[in-house]
């Protein structure tokens, strides 16, 4: 079973990039939304038939608390720089019981550091907070937030983690 199979309801792609899940989630179906703090993402997500905002999951997200699944791929756990910081905020995101599809690092890693993005011709942004987690380390983090893990698999090469929100208390 794959990741898109592995949805639930409503799906929000944080750090959607240009689009390629949000595309495909709608063609089995899912009501989608993608996030991405870059211009250039969202605009290759929209060129591609996908809905998507330009938006950081730390500030407004429509329809919190609304999302059935919220997905983390392609090392998108590292947003922010704190894991655990991130998996509080996207049970915020997700409804009651949500469900979090989230792919990590390869290897047992657990590193937080500071990047930038450079265009390749000599020019770069500002540095900003980012981590990597392997499987080990991204289970541990969901716990302490609240999450609860549900399933975890590899597929060629890459390494995933289904996580399941626990309700909140009312």
């Amino acid at each position: 079973m794959t990741v898109l199979q592995r949805c639930e309801e409503a799906v929000l792609d944080i750090g959607c990039g240009p689009g390629r899940m949000l595309v495909a989630l709608s063609q089995l179906g899912h009501s989608t939304l993608g996030i991405d703090v870059s211009p250039a993402a969202i605009a290759r997500a929209l060129g591609s038939g996908g809905r998507a905002l330009h938006r950081c999951v730390f500030g407004d997200v429509p329809n919190e608390g609304r999302w059935g699944t919220a997905l983390l791929m392609d090392g998108n756990v590292g947003i922010g720089g704190n894991p655990g910081t991130l998996l509080e905020r996207v049970a915020e995101i997700v409804v009651p019981g949500g469900l979090l599809l989230a792919e990590a690092a390869p290897t047992d890693v657990d590193e937080r550091f500071q990047v930038r993005i450079e265009s390749g011709y000599g020019e770069g942004g500002a540095s900003f907070p980012w981590a990597q987690v392997g499987i080990s380390a991204l289970a541990r983090e969901a716990r302490s937030a609240g999450w609860q893990d549900i399933e975890q698999w590899s597929s060629h090469g890459r390494s995933f983690i289904a996580l399941r929100s626990t309700p909140r208390a009312t």
